[in-house]
């Protein structure tokens, strides 16, 4: 297989698109299984059908992927075709009439603010790494960061007397997340008490001196390492937690509390308020309350 527009295209991706390695990476492996698939049929990408991606697409289907699974591979396929029509390779764009399997509404998951309290609350071991675990977990919940955007961040990018953390996230776009409370506090604690522990360690050949989040060998902390944080302490007290729960409950909770719409999209670094409009569904119990204590007539039987 000839990968000069695989290449090309997601070269294209990082330099004018700014894609991240983690982007760059997953389209990879999407068009990698695309172009082997028109490789058995004999089809270049440049005169690919719309059978062909239907094909495609009926193969991904019939190994049992999730319809979220395949309408991602489908879209990258897309944008591919998009982009090989736009540098005047090929006129023939496939992709064009083909409907993208419907993926069923799900609300992502969150946890009760009594929840959050428990799980920031209980005991963290004496030491380096249980200062570094709390302030991990209060970043996470209190300013809603994915966990990319936590282990990305380097000590300059937080500035906890201002109350702000300078945040890279998708497609490195700059933002500014307040941070305020419990998660300062933890913060200061961690670089008092936690993080000059773990630099001395300097056992990581990864030597990071800038970054924020460092591990036990001194580098920076890797999102499987967050992964692990967050599993565990939710375990301690009873719940199942993914660190992108605390981002979810960020974001309702917030809501909960009056938070705009709007300011809790840049906060949550969204490019599109729809994305950010799926929160107004999660708490309808929230929702019902409000009503039912603040409507004149909500009240009469």
């Amino acid at each position: 297989m000839d990968t000069t527009l695989l290449d090309d295209f997601l070269g294209y991706l990082a330099v004018e698109r700014g894609a991240s390695a983690h982007t760059i990476s997953a389209y990879r492996g999407d068009l990698t299984a695309y172009t082997a698939h028109l490789d058995e049929r004999s089809v270049s990408p440049l005169t690919a059908t719309r059978d062909d991606v239907i094909a495609f697409m009926s193969l991904l289907q019939s190994k049992g992927m999730a319809a979220s699974t395949v309408e991602r591979k489908i879209a990258a396929v897309k944008s591919f075709h998009a982009y090989l029509i736009r540098e005047g390779l090929t006129d023939v764009h496939p992709t064009v009439d083909v409907t993208l399997p419907k993926v069923p509404t799900r609300l992502p998951d969150v946890i009760s603010v009594d929840d959050a309290m428990k799980l920031l609350s209980q005991p963290f071991p004496d030491g380096p790494v249980g200062y570094r675990d709390k302030a991990v977990l209060e970043t996470l919940y209190g300013c809603g960061l994915r966990v990319s955007e936590l282990t990305g961040l380097g000590l300059t990018d937080i500035d906890l007397e201002g109350g702000f953390v300078r945040v890279f996230g998708k497609g490195s776009k700059e933002r500014l997340v307040p941070i305020a409370g419990q998660a300062v506090a933890a913060v200061q604690e961690y670089l008092t008490h936690g993080r000059p522990f773990l630099r001395a360690k300097k056992v990581s050949r990864r030597q990071d001196p800038d970054a924020l989040f460092l591990n036990v060998r001194g580098g920076r902390l890797t999102r499987q390492a967050v992964f692990g944080i967050v599993r565990d302490y939710g375990a301690r007290v009873g719940l199942q937690l993914h660190p992108h729960t605390l981002r979810h409950s960020f974001a309702t909770h917030m809501l909960q509390g009056g938070a705009e719409l709007r300011a809790l999209q840049e906060m949550l670094g969204h490019a599109d308020i729809s994305t950010t409009q799926v929160y107004t569904h999660v708490d309808r119990t929230h929702v019902r309350e409000e009503y039912l204590t603040t409507h004149p007539r909500a009240r009469l039987r």
